[in-house]
């Protein structure tokens, strides 16, 4: 397989987020969905991402920012990571807001265009199918599932985006860009503030 220069793959990777935009949209549309006045904030979910192309398309956007803000961007990230360490360590599940985030009230990233897969996705009912054909259902945040419920009222059934050949696709494209030597890396298994604070991925 040939191995894509970063240009090459994050091209193939803002394609792919178009796509998961679309299928997004199309949901959340039928269900009358936005995310205007809601009252939680999908920032402070604790989400760990698990691909390097997508690591190093965030930091190709970190590194279009001015010197000034990526440095508070990464001062928040490491706050972040220590805080979410301790609630970690008293058995709790972390709910920060992301330190990528310019409004808490409106739940802004500032880093829109290069925001991950979990990001875009998060919110409206989705399902995947594993390579062993079980499916595994998302019902989506509580306004959604709230909706969904008054939608399908009628007998309607509401739509449901199937990631399964998104990820497909991305798997595919985390090969093409990491190279042969994949396998030999570690799993990625971080949160955003994470990435933030270890810098952009190497290979080497």
């Amino acid at each position: 397989m040939k191995k894509l220069t970063p240009k090459a793959a994050y091209r193939k990777l803002a394609s792919i987020y178009d796509r998961m935009v679309d299928q997004y949209s199309d949901a959340a549309e039928a269900i009358g969905m936005t995310c205007n006045g809601c009252h939680d904030n999908c920032c402070l979910s604790f989400f760990q991402h698990h691909t390097y192309v997508e690591w190093a398309y965030m930091w190709e956007g970190l590194n279009q920012l001015p010197a000034e803000r990526l440095e508070e961007i990464r001062e928040k990230a490491r706050i972040y990571v220590e805080s979410a360490q301790d609630s970690l360590n008293r058995g709790e599940r972390p709910h920060l807001m992301c330190p990528l985030n310019i409004d808490e009230q409106q739940g802004i990233c500032g880093l829109y265009n290069h925001r991950l897969m979990i990001c875009r996705m998060h919110g409206v009912p989705n399902l995947l199918v594993k390579p062993n054909g079980q499916q595994v259902q998302f019902p989506g945040c509580y306004r959604c599932q709230e909706l969904t419920d008054l939608y399908e009222a009628d007998g309607r059934s509401a739509p449901v985006v199937n990631r399964t050949s998104l990820y497909k696709d991305l798997v595919m494209l985390e090969m093409q860009f990491v190279g042969k030597n994949l396998r030999q890396f570690p799993k990625v298994d971080h949160t955003i503030a994470e990435m933030i604070v270890l810098g952009p991925p190497r290979f080497r």
